[in-house]
């Protein structure tokens, strides 16, 4: 579950900090308190935490300023925020009358059960509660497919880490020149795999691994993390500075290694 969204002063806590990083310095606490429909006192005590938190910097009476470490609190929230709401978007309100999940146990028609996404997919059982839950709209035999209805909560979106591991093109070396221990060992973490590159394959063909994609990987690892998906991309090294701009337009966080080997 998104840290500011489990309490109303979680998220009032990041409007204000927005409309101060929106109007700095000078700092109208009515203005705000009007904005976000809240009272100017209430705003003061939150710019006081804020504060003490090291989230802004006051520069004199009515005068703030946003500190890197607000920043970087904000762009935090905002990118989980983003991928919960895309999460909302394609899975959620696109089939509105009625979710599709995998079931862990036999169920029966109208029993409630509880709902939780695992490796990109959402299941569902009656004994493992949640803080999401619902009710199904036919018997179901274990693993099947079934309609969930009347979604209670929210289903909480693991979160995903990507990692790019950087090999050297065949002209260079290509899979002869993979470190393949390092390489076995970041796979074993990660349930999505993916390659650009036959050099790529190749490395991890040799570590006894076939990947998930290989084609459209870019954006196929992007929907893997919106979906609390943790993903390893084998990429040749002229590949990677396009998936590390795609990756940072959509605000993901990732991780850089380069397993080239001399």
């Amino acid at each position: 579950m998104i840290k500011i969204l489990q309490t109303k002063s979680g998220v009032t806590k990041f409007q204000v900090l927005i409309e101060i990083a929106a109007h700095q310095p000078n700092v109208r606490q009515k203005e705000i308190a009007a904005k976000i429909g809240i009272t100017p006192q209430a705003v003061s005590e939150y710019i006081k935490e804020l504060v003490n938190d090291g989230l802004i910097v006051t520069e004199g009476r009515v005068r703030y300023r946003i500190t890197k470490e607000g920043v970087e609190w904000v762009l935090e929230n905002a990118a989980e925020m983003k991928q919960y709401a895309r999460f909302v978007m394609e899975d959620i309100i696109s089939h509105v009358s009625t979710w599709t999940a995998i079931t862990k146990e036999e169920l029966k028609e109208g029993q409630q059960v509880y709902l939780k996404m695992k490796n990109g997919l959402l299941y569902v059982s009656s004994t493992e509660k949640t803080g999401a839950s619902g009710t199904v709209i036919s018997d179901a035999a274990e693993g099947e497919d079934v309609g969930v209805t009347t979604l209670k909560g929210l289903i909480d979106l693991e979160n995903a880490t990507i990692t790019i591991c950087k090999v050297p093109r065949v002209e260079r070396g290509g899979s002869r020149k993979v470190d393949l221990d390092r390489l076995k060992a970041l796979s074993a973490s990660k349930p999505y795999i993916a390659a650009i590159g036959v050099e790529s394959l190749i490395a991890l063909r040799k570590i006894g691994i076939s990947p998930n994609v290989m084609f459209g990987t870019n954006e196929s690892v992007i929907e893997a993390a919106y979906h609390g998906l943790s993903s390893l991309v084998v990429s040749v090294d002229e590949q990677v500075s396009a998936l590390l701009s795609r990756l940072e337009t959509e605000n993901l966080e990732y991780e850089l290694v380069d397993l080239t080997v001399e």
